[in-house]
Protein backbone atom coordinates (compact mmCIF):
# COMPACT_ATOMS: atom_id res chain seq x y z
CA UNK A 1 0.00 0.00 0.00
CA UNK A 2 1.29 3.24 -0.73
CA UNK A 3 1.79 5.94 2.27
CA UNK A 4 1.22 9.16 1.06
CA UNK A 5 0.44 10.96 3.97
CA UNK A 6 -0.69 14.15 2.06
CA UNK A 7 -2.88 12.46 -0.39
CA UNK A 8 -4.62 10.63 1.80
CA UNK A 9 -5.64 13.47 4.23
CA UNK A 10 -7.31 14.68 1.24
CA UNK A 11 -9.02 11.89 0.16
CA UNK A 12 -10.44 10.91 3.70
CA UNK A 13 -11.43 15.22 4.17
CA UNK A 14 -13.35 14.49 0.44
CA UNK A 15 -15.10 11.27 1.09
CA UNK A 16 -18.63 10.94 1.65
CA UNK A 17 -19.98 11.38 5.72
CA UNK A 18 -19.70 7.79 7.08
CA UNK A 19 -17.45 6.45 4.39
CA UNK A 20 -13.80 5.83 5.27
CA UNK A 21 -11.29 6.37 2.73
CA UNK A 22 -10.43 2.70 0.91
CA UNK A 23 -14.12 1.84 0.91
CA UNK A 24 -16.78 2.07 -1.83
CA UNK A 25 -19.87 4.70 -1.40
CA UNK A 26 -22.97 2.88 -2.63
CA UNK A 27 -25.13 5.76 -2.26
CA UNK A 28 -27.84 7.23 0.33
CA UNK A 29 -30.91 5.01 0.06
CA UNK A 30 -33.68 7.95 -0.43
CA UNK A 31 -34.39 9.03 -3.52
CA UNK A 32 -36.75 11.75 -5.13
CA UNK A 33 -39.45 8.39 -4.83
CA UNK A 34 -39.40 5.90 -2.36
CA UNK A 35 -37.54 3.38 -1.38
CA UNK A 36 -40.26 1.06 -0.67
CA UNK A 37 -39.94 -2.47 0.55
CA UNK A 38 -41.23 -4.31 -2.11
CA UNK A 39 -42.77 -6.82 -0.53
CA UNK A 40 -45.47 -4.65 1.09
CA UNK A 41 -45.88 -1.88 -1.29
CA UNK A 42 -49.64 -2.23 -2.78
CA UNK A 43 -49.63 -3.55 -6.13
CA UNK A 44 -50.93 -0.52 -7.72
CA UNK A 45 -47.24 1.63 -6.37
CA UNK A 46 -45.53 -1.46 -7.87
CA UNK A 47 -46.81 -1.22 -11.11
CA UNK A 48 -46.23 2.50 -11.99
CA UNK A 49 -42.35 1.72 -11.81
CA UNK A 50 -42.50 -2.07 -13.48
CA UNK A 51 -44.91 -1.41 -15.96
CA UNK A 52 -42.26 1.93 -17.36
CA UNK A 53 -38.93 0.09 -16.29
CA UNK A 54 -39.40 -3.56 -15.64
CA UNK A 55 -41.12 -5.30 -18.32
CA UNK A 56 -40.87 -8.72 -19.69
CA UNK A 57 -38.06 -7.37 -22.19
CA UNK A 58 -36.09 -5.64 -19.37
CA UNK A 59 -36.01 -8.64 -17.03
CA UNK A 60 -34.84 -11.21 -19.72
CA UNK A 61 -32.64 -8.08 -20.72
CA UNK A 62 -33.72 -7.98 -24.37
CA UNK A 63 -34.10 -4.17 -24.55
CA UNK A 64 -34.77 -1.29 -22.37
CA UNK A 65 -38.50 0.52 -21.75
CA UNK A 66 -38.00 3.98 -21.06
CA UNK A 67 -34.09 4.06 -22.82
CA UNK A 68 -32.35 1.88 -25.05
CA UNK A 69 -29.92 1.19 -22.34
CA UNK A 70 -31.54 -1.84 -19.81
CA UNK A 71 -29.08 -1.84 -16.97
CA UNK A 72 -30.85 1.96 -16.41
CA UNK A 73 -34.31 0.61 -16.27
CA UNK A 74 -32.81 -1.78 -13.39
CA UNK A 75 -31.28 0.74 -12.07
CA UNK A 76 -34.23 3.00 -11.75
CA UNK A 77 -36.59 0.36 -10.22
CA UNK A 78 -33.57 -0.89 -7.57
CA UNK A 79 -33.65 2.94 -6.54
CA UNK A 80 -37.00 3.26 -6.25
CA UNK A 81 -37.26 -0.55 -4.60
CA UNK A 82 -33.75 -1.93 -3.28
CA UNK A 83 -34.94 -5.20 -2.43
CA UNK A 84 -36.86 -5.91 -5.53
CA UNK A 85 -35.93 -9.43 -5.85
CA UNK A 86 -36.54 -10.16 -9.47
CA UNK A 87 -34.82 -6.42 -10.39
CA UNK A 88 -31.71 -7.85 -8.47
CA UNK A 89 -31.79 -10.93 -10.22
CA UNK A 90 -31.70 -8.95 -13.25
CA UNK A 91 -29.04 -6.75 -12.60
CA UNK A 92 -26.91 -9.93 -11.52
CA UNK A 93 -27.18 -11.43 -15.16
CA UNK A 94 -26.79 -8.41 -16.79
CA UNK A 95 -23.14 -8.32 -15.17
CA UNK A 96 -22.57 -11.48 -15.94
CA UNK A 97 -23.77 -11.09 -19.33
CA UNK A 98 -21.56 -8.08 -20.36
CA UNK A 99 -18.66 -9.06 -17.85
CA UNK A 100 -18.96 -6.42 -15.95
CA UNK A 101 -19.42 -5.39 -11.95
CA UNK A 102 -20.85 -2.59 -12.55
CA UNK A 103 -23.64 -3.19 -15.80
CA UNK A 104 -24.10 0.31 -18.53
CA UNK A 105 -26.65 2.40 -17.22
CA UNK A 106 -26.15 1.32 -14.07
CA UNK A 107 -25.39 4.03 -11.33
CA UNK A 108 -23.46 1.45 -8.78
CA UNK A 109 -21.79 -2.15 -8.71
CA UNK A 110 -23.72 -5.34 -8.02
CA UNK A 111 -21.44 -5.36 -5.10
CA UNK A 112 -23.19 -1.78 -3.83
CA UNK A 113 -26.83 -3.01 -4.90
CA UNK A 114 -26.66 -6.33 -2.32
CA UNK A 115 -25.10 -3.50 -0.18
CA UNK A 116 -28.02 -1.25 -0.19
CA UNK A 117 -30.36 -3.96 -0.21
CA UNK A 118 -29.10 -5.84 3.04
CA UNK A 119 -28.67 -1.85 4.40
CA UNK A 120 -32.39 -1.15 3.58
CA UNK A 121 -33.85 -4.63 4.85
CA UNK A 122 -31.24 -6.76 6.56
CA UNK A 123 -34.06 -9.65 7.50
CA UNK A 124 -35.04 -9.72 4.00
CA UNK A 125 -34.91 -13.55 3.25
CA UNK A 126 -34.69 -13.04 -0.62
CA UNK A 127 -32.22 -10.61 -0.70
CA UNK A 128 -30.01 -12.84 1.90
CA UNK A 129 -30.33 -15.93 -0.81
CA UNK A 130 -29.52 -13.73 -3.40
CA UNK A 131 -26.41 -11.99 -2.60
CA UNK A 132 -25.18 -15.56 -1.59
CA UNK A 133 -25.65 -17.29 -5.17
CA UNK A 134 -24.31 -13.71 -6.59
CA UNK A 135 -20.97 -14.35 -4.15
CA UNK A 136 -21.51 -18.19 -4.98
CA UNK A 137 -21.20 -17.03 -8.84
CA UNK A 138 -18.05 -14.70 -8.31
CA UNK A 139 -16.21 -18.33 -6.76
CA UNK A 140 -16.88 -16.98 -2.94
CA UNK A 141 -18.41 -19.81 -1.51
CA UNK A 142 -17.50 -18.84 2.00
CA UNK A 143 -19.02 -15.62 2.01
CA UNK A 144 -22.17 -17.24 0.05
CA UNK A 145 -22.21 -19.29 2.86
CA UNK A 146 -22.66 -16.15 5.23
CA UNK A 147 -25.86 -14.93 3.20
CA UNK A 148 -27.57 -18.11 2.20
CA UNK A 149 -27.10 -19.11 6.33
CA UNK A 150 -28.98 -15.47 6.79
CA UNK A 151 -31.31 -16.02 4.57
CA UNK A 152 -32.33 -19.67 6.18
CA UNK A 153 -32.57 -18.24 9.69
CA UNK A 154 -34.93 -15.67 8.25
CA UNK A 155 -36.97 -17.58 6.26
CA UNK A 156 -40.84 -17.89 6.74
CA UNK A 157 -42.90 -21.26 6.14
CA UNK A 158 -41.48 -24.69 5.65
CA UNK A 159 -38.40 -24.35 3.28
CA UNK A 160 -37.16 -23.12 0.42
CA UNK A 161 -35.61 -25.82 -1.94
CA UNK A 162 -33.94 -23.35 -4.16
CA UNK A 163 -32.34 -21.79 -0.90
CA UNK A 164 -31.27 -25.13 0.15
CA UNK A 165 -30.31 -26.36 -3.14
CA UNK A 166 -27.97 -23.45 -3.15
CA UNK A 167 -26.48 -24.21 -0.14
CA UNK A 168 -25.71 -27.40 -0.80
CA UNK A 169 -23.73 -25.63 -4.18
CA UNK A 170 -22.25 -23.28 -1.97
CA UNK A 171 -20.76 -26.68 0.87
CA UNK A 172 -19.75 -27.94 -2.38
CA UNK A 173 -17.42 -25.59 -3.80
CA UNK A 174 -16.52 -25.02 -0.17
CA UNK A 175 -15.33 -28.58 0.04
CA UNK A 176 -17.99 -29.88 3.39
CA UNK A 177 -19.68 -32.65 1.14
CA UNK A 178 -21.48 -33.81 4.29
CA UNK A 179 -23.36 -30.38 4.61
CA UNK A 180 -23.59 -30.46 0.80
CA UNK A 181 -25.07 -33.72 0.95
CA UNK A 182 -27.24 -32.48 3.65
CA UNK A 183 -28.89 -29.54 1.52
CA UNK A 184 -29.13 -31.52 -1.39
CA UNK A 185 -31.97 -33.96 0.02
CA UNK A 186 -33.33 -30.72 1.79
CA UNK A 187 -33.97 -30.00 -1.68
CA UNK A 188 -34.73 -32.69 -3.61
CA UNK A 189 -37.00 -33.74 -0.51
CA UNK A 190 -38.81 -30.20 -1.56
CA UNK A 191 -39.17 -31.55 -5.34
CA UNK A 192 -36.17 -29.48 -6.87
CA UNK A 193 -35.76 -31.10 -10.47
CA UNK A 194 -32.50 -30.13 -11.16
CA UNK A 195 -29.96 -32.68 -11.11
CA UNK A 196 -26.27 -30.45 -10.88
CA UNK A 197 -26.02 -30.68 -7.63
CA UNK A 198 -27.02 -34.54 -7.19
CA UNK A 199 -24.72 -35.20 -10.20
CA UNK A 200 -21.34 -33.27 -8.55
CA UNK A 201 -22.09 -34.91 -5.66
CA UNK A 202 -21.57 -38.32 -7.83
CA UNK A 203 -18.56 -37.26 -9.19
CA UNK A 204 -16.88 -37.21 -5.97
CA UNK A 205 -18.47 -40.36 -4.47
CA UNK A 206 -19.84 -38.31 -1.95
CA UNK A 207 -23.84 -39.06 -2.96
CA UNK A 208 -26.01 -41.06 -0.81
CA UNK A 209 -29.59 -41.52 -1.20
CA UNK A 210 -31.72 -40.07 1.84
CA UNK A 211 -32.04 -42.61 4.47
CA UNK A 212 -35.84 -44.14 4.66
CA UNK A 213 -38.18 -42.19 7.13
CA UNK A 214 -39.93 -44.67 9.57
CA UNK A 215 -43.64 -43.95 9.45
CA UNK A 216 -43.42 -43.37 13.21
CA UNK A 217 -42.05 -40.70 12.62
CA UNK A 218 -43.83 -37.48 12.77
CA UNK A 219 -43.02 -35.50 9.47
CA UNK A 220 -44.71 -32.00 8.69
CA UNK A 221 -46.36 -31.70 5.45
CA UNK A 222 -43.96 -29.35 3.58
CA UNK A 223 -45.13 -27.50 0.13
CA UNK A 224 -43.18 -27.95 -2.89
CA UNK A 225 -41.56 -24.66 -4.27
CA UNK A 226 -44.12 -23.19 -7.53
CA UNK A 227 -41.75 -23.14 -9.67
CA UNK A 228 -37.75 -24.42 -10.98
CA UNK A 229 -36.87 -22.59 -13.87
CA UNK A 230 -33.26 -22.25 -13.62
CA UNK A 231 -31.08 -22.18 -17.06
CA UNK A 232 -28.24 -24.42 -15.75
CA UNK A 233 -27.54 -27.78 -13.59
CA UNK A 234 -23.96 -27.06 -12.51
CA UNK A 235 -23.85 -23.54 -11.23
CA UNK A 236 -25.74 -21.20 -8.54
CA UNK A 237 -29.63 -21.85 -9.24
CA UNK A 238 -31.11 -18.66 -9.95
CA UNK A 239 -34.83 -17.52 -7.42
CA UNK A 240 -37.02 -19.69 -9.52
CA UNK A 241 -39.44 -19.23 -7.03
CA UNK A 242 -39.60 -15.97 -6.23
CA UNK A 243 -42.82 -14.06 -6.79
CA UNK A 244 -44.14 -11.13 -8.74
Amino acid sequence: MLKFIGPLIVLVALAPCGVRAGEIDCGALVNHFGPFDYRTTPKERRSLVEDAHFTPQVERLMRGQSTAVIGADINYVLSVFPNHPRALLAMMNLAQKEKLDKPKGSGFTVDCWFDRAVRFRPEDPNVRMLYGIYLLRKGKAKDGIVQLKEAESIQEGGGNANLYYNMGLAYFSAGDYEKSLKYAHQAYGLGFDLPGLRNKLKGVGKWAPPAPVSPAENVPDVAAPARNNEPSTDSPADAGDLKR
